[in-house]
């Protein structure tokens, strides 16, 4: 009877996995499937996060379990209270399957003794972390993701920096700087590489902090990639700039504006204006809005201004008389031409910058032939 029982249990998980696996192919290149919830993203972009792609598995998996989704979940708490093992894709399939925070519990004690049973043994590319960090991120579980990613017991389960980028980013849409600012150290301390991305976070949340202890954070950050030679991110030079206007030191903030390379963009128009006005540079604040207001051509996008930068330079205006007129001047010459908007700086650094996608990532798609399953020939490729 027994052996009836772990056979059956076996057999569900079995063909669970199997038809999930068949049919993920055809959810992920269907147009149709829509996502059940639209994530709100400020920093990393949705080819970081993989958001869709990772709810669109969900919905694939949970339309070919329709019915059998708590015969799959019982298989596996079987398989936790009679120890036995716990397979790559069934942990795979329950972290797709999961909608509430009951379910995720479930998950955890599967992510628990899986990585105690695996924790010495190489599985190729494939991360569990990006998943759970995904999962936790739709169903705004982030207590939860910060106590796997900290737990010493799971040492090793979360080694790649996405988890914890998606994590600090999770955090950060929350407001929640201070633990995200802790997942940072942490993540420092488990002795995950940082990327680029992790950097961006780092300096996003300091800023957002705005104290001296995380000002200290962003010089050693700045430091150590110039000691490594990494290449900083224009993004970061944006956060840099702002943090040290923010902490009055001017010096500093001209220092970070000197290293981007194009400041034509919307938040270095803004950036620049603030530099002068909180620099005293009162001449140049009034010229570069006229360059701005002039700039009539139909095939150049004007620069577009904040109110709330603007306003900061108007009272930086009110000592001179003289140069305050002028301003007034050129400040309703750029209203009219509809060249101030409302939207504030703060929320420019925070805007998720379009995903860049290269016709070259195209090509990379398919470079074996489907009919003989050899290499594409070179002439094929180009065509």
């Amino acid at each position: 009877m027994a052996t009836a029982v772990v056979e059956g249990s076996n057999r569900i998980l079995r063909e669970a996995i199997k038809r999930s696996l068949l049919f993920r192919k055809l959810a992920l290149a269907s147009s149709c499937w829509k996502c059940p919830q639209e994530a709100k993203r400020y920093l990393l972009t949705e080819d970081i996060l993989r958001l869709h792609e990772f709810q669109q598995q969900k919905l694939a998996i949970g339309y070919r379990l329709y019915g059998e989704k708590d015969a799959y979940f019982s298989a596996i708490e079987e398989k936790l209270t009679k120890n036995r093992l716990i397979l790559k894709d069934e942990l795979k399939m329950l972290l797709h399957l999961c909608q509430t925070k009951s379910e995720v519990e479930v998950a955890k004690k599967v992510i628990c003794r899986y990585h105690a049973e695996n924790k010495n043994v190489a599985f190729g590319e494939f991360k569990f972390g990006p998943v759970f960090m995904r999962l936790c991120y739709e169903l705004d579980l982030e207590a939860t993701a910060v106590e796997l990613i900290k737990d010493q017991a799971l040492h090793g389960f979360f080694s790649d920096s996405t988890s914890f980028n998606i994590l600090m980013d999770l955090l950060f849409v929350k407001g929640h700087y201070e633990c995200a600012l802790d997942v940072l150290l942490e993540m420092k301390r488990q002795g995950v590489k940082f990327n680029k991305e992790t950097y961006l976070l780092a300096f996003a949340i300091c800023y957002k902090l705005n104290s001296s202890d995380s000002c200290k954070i962003c010089t050693t950050l700045l430091e150590d990639m110039h000691f490594k030679g990494d290449p900083i991110p224009r993004r970061v030079y944006y956060f840099a700039v702002a943090f040290a206007l923010k902490q009055n030191d001017v010096t500093k903030a001209h220092s970070f504006f000197s290293h981007i390379m194009s400041a034509r963009s919307r938040i270095c128009s803004n950036l620049k204006v603030l530099l002068l006005a909180k620099s005293g540079d009162l001449q140049g604040l009034v010229q570069t809005l006229k360059q701005a207001s002039d700039s009539a051509s139909d095939f150049v996008k004007r620069p577009e201004f904040c109110m709330q930068v603007l306003t900061t330079a108007r009272e930086k205006l009110e000592g001179n008389p003289t140069i305050c007129v002028h301003f007034e001047e050129i400040f309703a010459k750029l209203q009219a031409s509809g060249q101030i908007t409302s939207v504030t700086l703060d929320d420019l650094l925070c805007q998720t910058p379009p995903t860049k996608r290269h016709y070259t990532q195209l090509l990379k798609q398919r470079q074996v032939s489907q009919r003989t399953f050899k290499p594409l020939s070179s002439t094929l490729l180009a065509e």
